[in-house]
C-alpha cells in the first residue's frame, strides 16, 4: 500500500441505510491500485441518534429539499439563508404528512437541525482520527449535498491540509463546476464515472504532480476553475473489481447492536439504459452524462453475488442498473434458476413483459421489480416516448400479480400535449382494474436536469424548485448547481382535472390495504369458463363456446380481431368476434386499447412458477401442466367445434 496517501471515503445523510455502492467500488478500486482506503458510512451515525424509522422517513424525501435543509446551517454558518426556519412554514403542506407517518412535529426538526446535527458532526469531527487521512472523498446523491458540505467545513477548520475530493450525481455536467465553485471546502471534483479519474487522482497526489490535468477532474487554480479533459468510460464491466462493504456490515453493529434485520446488498450488472440510448423518455434525468449502456458477463455476475452472500450471509440483492439487460431474460435468470442458489432480487425493468418473462423472473428469485409502468394511457406513454401501450403494462400487471412479483410504479402527469380525456379513460379503466397492484402515487413530473424535457420550448419560466432557496447561500448560483427544477408545462392539465383519477387510485390503494384483496379469476367449467369477479361486489359471468375461446386466447397477451381469427381453430365470423370483444369490454371484463383486447381476469389455479424447467444453454424450454387452463375453449375434455351456423352468446351476469 502507498503509505504517503491515505484515503477516507465517506456516505453521509440522507442516504439510505444499506451499503453505499459508490464507496464499496471506489473503496476497491483504490486498494487495486496500491492505496489504504478505508470507508465510512456514517449515515448510520446519525439514525443512530434519531431513530432508523425517522431517518429513513426523510431519506425519501424529494421534491422538497428537507434533508438537505437540515445540514444548511452546519454546512454554511452565517451564510445559511434560512436561520429562522421559515422553510417549516413555507412547505408546511409537504412536510407535515412525513412527520405524521413517524409522530413527530416541525420542532422536532428544528431540534434536528440545531442541536443534534451539531454535535453530531462534532462527535464525527473529534472521534474519528482525520489526520491519518491525506485525502477525504465525498460521495453526493440526491440530498447528501449540504450533510457533506458541512463535514468537510468541521475538518478543515481541523485539519487545513486535507484534500477534499467530491463526487457522484450532484456533481455530474454543469453542477460540478457550479458546486466548485460556490463552496471554500470542496478542493476538487470528480465529474462522472469515477472508475479511472479516482485512482489517477490519488496517483496525482501521491506523486505530487498536478492533479488538474487528470481527465475528468475539475479543481481551482488562481482563483478560477480548471478546464474540464473527458474521462472515457468503462466499456468493460467484468474488470471492475467486487464491491467491498466490510465496514458498512461493522459500523451497523456498532450503532445498532440489536437489530436482526440483514437488509439486501446493493449490486451492479449494468450501466447506462439501452432504452434511453435509443429513445430518451422525456422526463427521465437519470445516467446525466453517460447514457451507453454496458452489462456485466451473466457468468461475472453469477460469481460476484456469490462472493458476497458468502462474505455477507445475505441472499438478498437490490439491482441498481437503471434497466436490466434484456438478454439476461435468455441467458442470466435461467442460469440462475438452473443453479437454484435461493437468492432474491429487486431490478429495474422495461415493462414490455410477457408471461414468459415474469414467470422466469419470479421463478429465478426476482420478488420485486420498478418496471418503469408510469401511466395507463397509451397516448400519454408516446408523449413520455416509453415504447410500450397501456395494455402491455397492464397485463405486465397481471401476471405480476399472478406469480407473486411486487410492482413499484406510479402514475405520472404534467406532459406537453396530454389531453382531459387521457386521465378520464383513466379513471374509468381503474374501476377494472383494482384486483392488480395499485400504483404508489399520482405525481407531477419532476423537471430534471439532463432529462429531454429540461431543454424543451414547451417549458416556461423554468427554475430551480423553490425549495434550493432556503438551503443554499445567495452566492450559489442555483440555475447551474440544481437537479430539480420547476416550470410551467404548456398544452398540459391542470391539476384539478386529476381529482377524478387521484380518487379513483385512492379507492384502488385503500382495498389493497384490506385483509381481502380484491380478485378476478376465470376457471374451466363444463359448459365453458366461468369468471368469478370479486373487484367491486361479487359477481359471476358464464363465458361459452366462441366466447370462452376469445376469453382464454386474450389472456395470454393482448389480441387483436385479426390474429384471434388466425388463431381460433374453428369457423368463424370476424364482425361475431369483434362484437363478443366490445361487449365484454364494455362491462369490464376486458380491456381494450386501440384494436386490442385483453382479458383482464387471471386463471384461477395457481402455478408454481418455481417448477418451470430450464433446459440448455442459454435456451429456455417451458412446459405448462396438464392441467393448464390456457386451451382454447378452456377445457382439455373439450374441442373446438365449427361454429357455421351457431349463435354464441354470453350468459347474463350472475350475482353471488
Amino acid at each position: 500500500m502507498k503509505a504517503d496517501c491515505p484515503v477516507a471515503l465517506v456516505s453521509m445523510p440522507f442516504a439510505s441505510l444499506g451499503p453505499s455502492p459508490q464507496l464499496g467500488l471506489l473503496k476497491a478500486i483504490g486498494r487495486a491500485a496500491g492505496f489504504s482506503v478505508t470507508t465510512f458510512h456514517l449515515n448510520l451515525d446519525l439514525a443512530q441518534r434519531i431513530g432508523i424509522m425517522e431517518y429513513e422517513t426523510l431519506t425519501e424525501t424529494r421534491g422538497v429539499l428537507l434533508g438537505d435543509w437540515l445540514f444548511s446551517v452546519a454546512a454554511f454558518g452565517t451564510s445559511a439563508p434560512d436561520h429562522d426556519a421559515y422553510f417549516l412554514n413555507e412547505f408546511a403542506s409537504e412536510i407535515h404528512p412525513l412527520l405524521d407517518e413517524i409522530l413527530k412535529t416541525p420542532d422536532w426538526l428544528k431540534h434536528i437541525r440545531d442541536v443534534v446535527i451539531p454535535g453530531y458532526l462534532e462527535d464525527l469531527a473529534e472521534t474519528i482520527p482525520w489526520s491519518s487521512f491525506r485525502v477525504v472523498g465525498f460521495t453526493s446523491t440526491f440530498q447528501q449535498n449540504t450533510a457533506s458540505f458541512a463535514l468537510a467545513r468541521y475538518l478543515k477548520s481541523r485539519h487545513p491540509d486535507l484534500i477534499t475530493v467530491f463526487g457522484g450525481a450532484n456533481f455530474d455536467g454543469d453542477m460540478g463546476m457550479a458546486w466548485l465553485t460556490a463552496v471554500p471546502w470542496v478542493d476538487y471534483v470528480v465529474v462522472g464515472e469515477g472508475d479511472f479519474a479516482f485512482p489517477q487522482l490519488l496517483t496525482a497526489f501521491s506523486n505530487n504532480v498536478e492533479p488538474a490535468d487528470v481527465p475528468g477532474v475539475i479543481c481551482l487554480r488562481n482563483g478560477a476553475p480548471t478546464s474540464l479533459q473527458p474521462q472515457p468510460i468503462v466499456r468493460d464491466l467484468d474488470q471492475l473489481p467486487y464491491w467491498d462493504f466490510d465496514e458498512f456490515f461493522e459500523r451497523t453493529k456498532r450503532c445498532f447492536p440489536d437489530s436482526k434485520e440483514r437488509g439486501a446488498i446493493p449490486f451492479e450488472s449494468s450501466r447506462g439504459c439501452w432504452w434511453g440510448a435509443k429513445q430518451h423518455c422525456t422526463f427521465c434525468g437519470l445516467n446525466g452524462t453517460t447514457m451507453t449502456y454496458r452489462s456485466k458477463s451473466p457468468e461475472r455476475v453469477i460469481e460476484e453475488l456469490r462472493y458476497y452472500a458468502d462474505r455477507y450471509s445475505i441472499l438478498r440483492f437490490e439491482a441498481v442498473d437503471n434497466i436490466v439487460d434484456h438478454h439476461y431474460l435468455r441467458s442470466f435468470f435461467p442460469a440462475l434458476l438452473r443453479r437454484d442458489y435461493g437468492f432474491r432480487f429487486f431490478y429495474e425493468i422495461k415493462a414490455n413483459l410477457t408471461r414468459e418473462d415474469i414467470r422466469l423472473l419470479s421463478a429465478a428469485g426476482v420478488e420485486s421489480l420498478q418496471p418503469g409502468i408510469e401511466s395507463l394511457s397509451t397516448h400519454i406513454l408516446q408523449l413520455m416516448k416509453k415504447g410500450i401501450t397501456a395494455i402491455n403494462n397492464v397485463n405486465t400487471l397481471r401476471w405480476a400479480r399472478y406469480y407473486g412479483i411486487y410492482m413499484s410504479w406510479n402514475i405520472l402527469y404534467g406532459f406537453p400535449g396530454e389531453e382531459k380525456e387521457d386521465y378520464k379513460h383513466q379513471a374509468d379503466l381503474i374501476r377494472s382494474l383494482t384486483h392488480l397492484q395499485p400504483p404508489m402515487v399520482v405525481s407531477r413530473i419532476w423537471i430534471e436536469r439532463f432529462s429531454p424535457i429540461f431543454a424543451s420550448p414547451d417549458i416556461r419560466h423554468l427554475r430551480p424548485v423553490a425549495s434550493y432557496r432556503y438551503v443554499y447561500p445567495p452566492a450559489v448560483d442555483l440555475f447551474k448547481a440544481a437537479y430539480f427544477f420547476d416550470g410551467e408545462v404548456e398544452n398540459s392539465v391542470t391539476d384539478g382535472i386529476l381529482e377524478p383519477l387521484v380518487e379513483e387510485v385512492e379507492k384502488w390503494q385503500n382495498g389493497w390495504k384490506n385483509t381481502e384483496i380484491p380478485s378476478f379469476t376465470y376457471c374451466n367449467v363444463p359448459d365453458g369458463v366461468l369468471l368469478e369477479d370479486c373487484r367491486m361486489g361479487k359477481r359471476e359471468l358464464l363465458l361459452t363456446e366462441l366466447a370462452a375461446a376469445i376469453y382464454v386466447a386474450c389472456s395470454e397477451r393482448p389480441q387483436t380481431v385479426r390474429t384471434l381469427t388466425g388463431r381460433l381453430d374453428v369457423q368463424y365470423r370476424t364482425d361475431k368476434i369483434h362484437e363478443i370483444l366490445e361487449e365484454l369490454s364494455r362491462d369490464g371484463w376486458m380491456m381494450r386499447d386501440g384494436a386490442h383486447f385483453l382479458s383482464l381476469a387471471l386463471p384461477k389455479e395457481r402455478e408454481d412458477a418455481s417448477s418451470m424447467q430450464v433446459y440448455g444453454d442459454p435456451l429456455l424450454s417451458i412446459t405448462a401442466p396438464a392441467s393448464s387452463p390456457h386451451s382454447l375453449l378452456g377445457s382439455p375434455q373439450r374441442q373446438p367445434e365449427s361454429v357455421e351456423g351457431r349463435d354464441f352468446h354470453i350468459l347474463p351476469d350472475t350475482l353471488v
